[in-house]
Protein backbone atom coordinates (compact mmCIF):
# COMPACT_ATOMS: atom_id res chain seq x y z
CA UNK A 1 0.00 0.00 0.00
CA UNK A 2 1.44 3.38 -1.05
CA UNK A 3 1.27 6.63 0.88
CA UNK A 4 -0.48 9.61 -0.67
CA UNK A 5 1.24 12.93 0.03
CA UNK A 6 -0.54 16.30 0.00
CA UNK A 7 1.54 19.46 0.07
CA UNK A 8 0.01 21.98 2.49
CA UNK A 9 2.63 24.66 1.83
CA UNK A 10 2.51 27.90 -0.15
CA UNK A 11 5.44 28.51 -2.46
CA UNK A 12 7.87 31.30 -1.51
CA UNK A 13 8.38 34.15 -3.99
CA UNK A 14 8.64 37.94 -4.00
CA UNK A 15 4.98 38.43 -4.97
CA UNK A 16 3.52 36.36 -2.13
CA UNK A 17 1.23 37.54 0.66
CA UNK A 18 2.98 38.79 3.81
CA UNK A 19 1.52 39.97 7.10
CA UNK A 20 0.77 43.73 7.28
CA UNK A 21 3.75 45.89 8.33
CA UNK A 22 6.26 43.08 7.73
CA UNK A 23 8.97 42.65 5.09
CA UNK A 24 8.47 40.31 2.15
CA UNK A 25 11.09 37.83 0.95
CA UNK A 26 13.86 38.83 -1.42
CA UNK A 27 15.77 36.57 -3.79
CA UNK A 28 19.05 37.38 -5.54
CA UNK A 29 20.95 35.18 -7.96
CA UNK A 30 24.58 35.31 -6.80
CA UNK A 31 26.01 32.77 -9.23
CA UNK A 32 24.89 31.09 -12.44
CA UNK A 33 25.92 27.98 -14.32
CA UNK A 34 26.78 30.10 -17.37
CA UNK A 35 29.18 32.43 -15.52
CA UNK A 36 30.42 30.43 -12.53
CA UNK A 37 29.71 26.78 -13.26
CA UNK A 38 27.06 26.56 -10.52
CA UNK A 39 23.86 28.31 -9.49
CA UNK A 40 23.40 29.88 -6.06
CA UNK A 41 20.43 31.89 -4.83
CA UNK A 42 20.54 34.29 -1.90
CA UNK A 43 17.30 34.33 0.08
CA UNK A 44 16.36 37.02 2.61
CA UNK A 45 13.25 36.00 4.50
CA UNK A 46 11.53 36.78 7.80
CA UNK A 47 11.00 33.74 10.02
CA UNK A 48 7.20 34.17 9.81
CA UNK A 49 6.95 34.19 6.02
CA UNK A 50 4.56 31.98 4.09
CA UNK A 51 3.56 28.68 5.65
CA UNK A 52 5.36 28.84 8.98
CA UNK A 53 5.42 27.96 12.67
CA UNK A 54 5.29 30.33 15.64
CA UNK A 55 7.49 29.30 18.57
CA UNK A 56 6.60 30.35 22.15
CA UNK A 57 9.48 32.85 22.21
CA UNK A 58 7.78 34.71 19.35
CA UNK A 59 5.78 36.64 21.95
CA UNK A 60 6.78 35.26 25.38
CA UNK A 61 9.87 36.17 27.40
CA UNK A 62 12.21 33.31 28.36
CA UNK A 63 10.19 30.81 26.34
CA UNK A 64 11.36 28.06 23.99
CA UNK A 65 12.65 28.73 20.50
CA UNK A 66 12.05 26.37 17.56
CA UNK A 67 15.43 24.62 17.92
CA UNK A 68 14.72 23.73 21.55
CA UNK A 69 11.97 21.28 20.59
CA UNK A 70 12.70 17.70 19.58
CA UNK A 71 11.77 16.59 16.07
CA UNK A 72 8.76 14.63 17.25
CA UNK A 73 7.10 17.96 18.20
CA UNK A 74 6.58 18.60 14.49
CA UNK A 75 5.20 15.18 13.50
CA UNK A 76 1.98 13.42 14.47
CA UNK A 77 -1.61 12.62 13.65
CA UNK A 78 -4.01 15.39 12.66
CA UNK A 79 -7.61 16.13 11.83
CA UNK A 80 -9.24 18.93 9.84
CA UNK A 81 -12.05 20.94 11.40
CA UNK A 82 -14.14 22.81 8.80
CA UNK A 83 -14.93 26.44 9.66
CA UNK A 84 -15.77 27.98 6.28
CA UNK A 85 -19.27 28.96 7.36
CA UNK A 86 -18.28 30.26 10.82
CA UNK A 87 -17.88 33.84 11.99
CA UNK A 88 -15.92 32.54 14.97
CA UNK A 89 -14.83 29.13 16.23
CA UNK A 90 -16.83 28.65 19.41
CA UNK A 91 -16.27 26.30 22.32
CA UNK A 92 -19.63 24.68 21.65
CA UNK A 93 -18.60 23.88 18.08
CA UNK A 94 -15.19 22.50 19.07
CA UNK A 95 -16.76 20.27 21.71
CA UNK A 96 -18.50 18.32 18.94
CA UNK A 97 -15.02 17.12 17.91
CA UNK A 98 -13.82 16.27 21.43
CA UNK A 99 -13.59 12.52 20.91
CA UNK A 100 -11.39 13.03 17.85
CA UNK A 101 -9.24 15.70 19.49
CA UNK A 102 -8.31 13.35 22.33
CA UNK A 103 -6.75 10.99 19.78
CA UNK A 104 -4.60 13.38 17.74
CA UNK A 105 -1.60 15.74 17.96
CA UNK A 106 -2.60 18.52 15.56
CA UNK A 107 -5.79 20.31 14.57
CA UNK A 108 -5.90 22.04 11.18
CA UNK A 109 -8.70 24.60 10.84
CA UNK A 110 -10.08 24.93 7.31
CA UNK A 111 -11.47 28.48 7.12
CA UNK A 112 -11.50 28.80 3.32
CA UNK A 113 -8.99 31.65 3.50
CA UNK A 114 -6.57 29.60 1.38
CA UNK A 115 -8.65 30.70 -1.62
CA UNK A 116 -7.89 34.36 -0.80
CA UNK A 117 -4.11 33.89 -0.78
CA UNK A 118 -2.33 36.59 -2.82
CA UNK A 119 -5.44 38.79 -2.88
CA UNK A 120 -6.32 41.94 -0.96
CA UNK A 121 -9.05 40.02 0.86
CA UNK A 122 -6.67 37.66 2.64
CA UNK A 123 -6.49 39.90 5.71
CA UNK A 124 -10.23 40.26 6.11
CA UNK A 125 -11.40 38.93 9.49
CA UNK A 126 -11.28 35.16 9.32
CA UNK A 127 -12.84 32.66 11.76
CA UNK A 128 -10.63 32.29 14.84
CA UNK A 129 -11.25 30.55 18.17
CA UNK A 130 -12.90 32.50 20.95
CA UNK A 131 -10.77 32.89 24.09
CA UNK A 132 -12.93 30.30 25.78
CA UNK A 133 -12.35 27.86 22.91
CA UNK A 134 -8.59 28.48 22.87
CA UNK A 135 -8.40 27.93 26.62
CA UNK A 136 -10.37 24.68 26.26
CA UNK A 137 -7.88 23.39 23.68
CA UNK A 138 -5.04 23.66 26.20
CA UNK A 139 -6.48 20.76 28.20
CA UNK A 140 -5.52 18.35 25.41
CA UNK A 141 -2.05 17.04 24.60
CA UNK A 142 -1.85 18.95 21.35
CA UNK A 143 1.50 19.62 19.70
CA UNK A 144 0.10 22.35 17.50
CA UNK A 145 -2.85 23.87 15.67
CA UNK A 146 -2.84 25.19 12.14
CA UNK A 147 -4.87 27.46 9.89
CA UNK A 148 -5.22 28.09 6.17
CA UNK A 149 -5.30 31.75 7.26
CA UNK A 150 -2.86 34.33 8.57
CA UNK A 151 -3.30 33.84 12.32
CA UNK A 152 -5.07 32.22 15.26
CA UNK A 153 -6.09 35.82 16.15
CA UNK A 154 -7.64 38.69 14.25
CA UNK A 155 -5.23 40.80 12.20
CA UNK A 156 -3.55 43.63 14.14
CA UNK A 157 -0.72 46.08 13.66
CA UNK A 158 2.64 44.42 14.31
CA UNK A 159 3.36 47.31 16.69
CA UNK A 160 0.48 46.50 19.05
CA UNK A 161 1.25 43.00 20.30
CA UNK A 162 -0.20 42.33 23.77
CA UNK A 163 -2.17 39.57 25.48
CA UNK A 164 -5.26 41.64 24.67
CA UNK A 165 -4.59 42.08 20.95
CA UNK A 166 -3.35 38.51 20.43
CA UNK A 167 -5.12 36.56 23.20
CA UNK A 168 -5.05 33.17 21.49
CA UNK A 169 -1.34 33.41 20.76
CA UNK A 170 -0.64 33.93 24.44
CA UNK A 171 -3.07 31.26 25.66
CA UNK A 172 -1.74 28.56 23.32
CA UNK A 173 1.96 29.38 23.18
CA UNK A 174 2.16 29.54 26.99
CA UNK A 175 1.20 25.84 26.88
CA UNK A 176 3.76 25.20 24.10
CA UNK A 177 1.06 24.48 21.53
CA UNK A 178 2.76 25.54 18.32
CA UNK A 179 0.91 27.64 15.77
CA UNK A 180 1.12 26.80 12.06
CA UNK A 181 -0.14 29.61 9.83
CA UNK A 182 -0.82 30.11 6.11
CA UNK A 183 -1.49 26.47 5.27
CA UNK A 184 -3.14 25.54 1.98
CA UNK A 185 -4.88 22.61 0.27
CA UNK A 186 -6.86 21.77 3.40
CA UNK A 187 -9.85 21.06 1.15
CA UNK A 188 -7.98 18.00 -0.15
CA UNK A 189 -7.73 16.32 3.26
CA UNK A 190 -9.95 13.47 4.49
CA UNK A 191 -12.55 13.56 7.25
CA UNK A 192 -10.58 10.98 9.23
CA UNK A 193 -7.23 11.34 10.98
CA UNK A 194 -4.04 11.40 8.89
CA UNK A 195 -0.30 11.77 9.38
CA UNK A 196 1.00 15.35 9.42
CA UNK A 197 4.41 16.96 9.60
CA UNK A 198 5.63 20.55 9.53
CA UNK A 199 9.41 20.44 9.85
CA UNK A 200 11.08 23.83 10.43
CA UNK A 201 14.59 24.96 9.60
CA UNK A 202 17.00 24.14 12.41
CA UNK A 203 17.96 27.75 13.22
CA UNK A 204 19.41 28.61 16.61
CA UNK A 205 17.14 30.75 18.80
CA UNK A 206 14.52 31.00 16.05
CA UNK A 207 11.17 32.56 17.06
CA UNK A 208 9.58 30.82 14.09
CA UNK A 209 10.41 29.25 10.76
CA UNK A 210 9.01 28.60 7.32
CA UNK A 211 8.01 24.93 7.08
CA UNK A 212 7.24 22.34 4.43
CA UNK A 213 3.94 21.09 5.80
CA UNK A 214 2.60 17.84 4.35
CA UNK A 215 -0.18 15.37 5.01
CA UNK A 216 0.32 11.65 4.43
CA UNK A 217 -2.28 8.92 4.20
CA UNK A 218 -2.65 5.43 2.82
CA UNK A 219 -4.21 5.07 -0.61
Amino acid sequence: MQNKLIDLTHILNEKMTVYPDTVGPKFEVLNTVEKHGFTELKMTVVTHTGTHIDAPCHILRNAKSIDQFSLDKFIGNAIVIPCQDKHEISLKYLQTFEDKITQIDFILFFTGWQYKWNTKDYFDDCPVPTREAAQWLTKFKLKGIGFDAFSVDKVISAKKVTSETLPNHFILLEKEILLIENLTNLDKLPDCAFSFQCLPLNVENADGSPVRAIAMMNE
